[in-house]
């Protein structure tokens, strides 16, 4: 087992790709290039910031590296926005996904303040 894989906030990171991939299932599929593989891109890149992150060799590149899954987190929401919008996402499965972002979001900040950086 890779140290990553031990972390809560990587394992919660992939179940909230897990739950865009299954929300965006439902698009229609003239989506498919668009807003589909956004979501699903940078839903994604989370849980790869996270862990490859863990693999550098310092506090500072790691923190950098859950920055960058942070803004990617960001990223998803703002798309599940214009998703909710156009009306290929329910208000309770736009509910669930901003929720599961909320508390992603509290534990990536929690992890880079504990590697020394805000």
């Amino acid at each position: 087992m890779f140290g990553f894989e031990k972390l809560e906030v990587w394992q919660k990171a992939i179940e909230y790709a897990d739950c865009i991939y299954d929300v965006t299932r439902q698009f229609p599929d003239d989506e498919r290039f668009g807003l589909t593989s956004q979501m699903r891109r940078s839903a994604v890149s989370v849980s790869s910031n996270t862990a490859e992150g863990s693999g550098r060799g310092s506090n500072a590149d790691f923190a950098r590296f859950v920055g960058i899954g942070y803004s990617s987190l960001l990223e998803s929401v703002s798309q599940s926005h214009i998703a909710r919008r156009q009306q290929f996402l329910a208000q309770q499965a736009f509910d669930d996904v901003y929720q599961r972002a909320e508390q992603l979001a509290r534990m990536l900040s929690g992890l880079k303040t504990s590697l020394g950086h805000r």
